[in-house]
């Protein structure tokens, strides 16, 4: 019976542990573009955030230093709560950013200053806030046709 017992609670703190592993809070220091932050968690160490499920302009493309001053009104100097998913191949962290209870991702792409990352979304709300955004002309979607063309479609030609 007692080994049960201990196997039970060994089994809730392991639980307990994984979901505190999947939240980071921490302030962010520096807003790098408009999907790229970096956090200082434990009032000492510093890691970097990419923002999940969506692409933001890079800096040197129409609407690059608009997205990037867009997510800095949001969240720059603030504190933040990420729901994490993982690592991508740079070692920044993957996360959904929070702000009290507000899904950051899905406002930068809500607001037109990102795209729904097409290959890597896996909450389809992503692709309804980006078509509102197009159909109001909010954000990059106010730009001339030419001008709106997916990060993604951005580096492949930079290369």
């Amino acid at each position: 019976m007692n080994i049960l017992k201990v196997s039970l609670l060994s089994l809730l703190l392991a639980i307990q542990a994984v979901s505190a592993a999947d939240q980071i809070a921490g302030k962010v220091v520096k807003v790098s573009d408009g999907d790229t932050v970096s956090l200082l968690v434990n009032g000492s160490e510093t890691i970097n955030v990419r923002l999940s499920e969506i692409d933001a302009p890079e800096t040197n493309q129409p609407w690059g230093n608009k997205s990037k001053q867009a997510l800095s009104l949001l969240i720059a100097t603030k504190n933040v709560t990420v729901s994490t998913t993982g690592k991508d191949r740079y070692g920044r962290t993957l996360g959904t950013i929070y702000l009290l209870e507000e899904n950051v991702n899905k406002l930068m792409v809500k607001n037109g200053d990102a795209w729904a990352y097409t290959k890597y979304v896996a909450d389809q709300e992503y692709f309804l806030l980006q078509d509102h955004a197009k159909t109001q002309k909010a954000g990059l979607w106010s730009m001339s046709a030419d001008q709106i063309i997916p990060p993604w479609d951005w580096r492949k030609k930079s290369k």
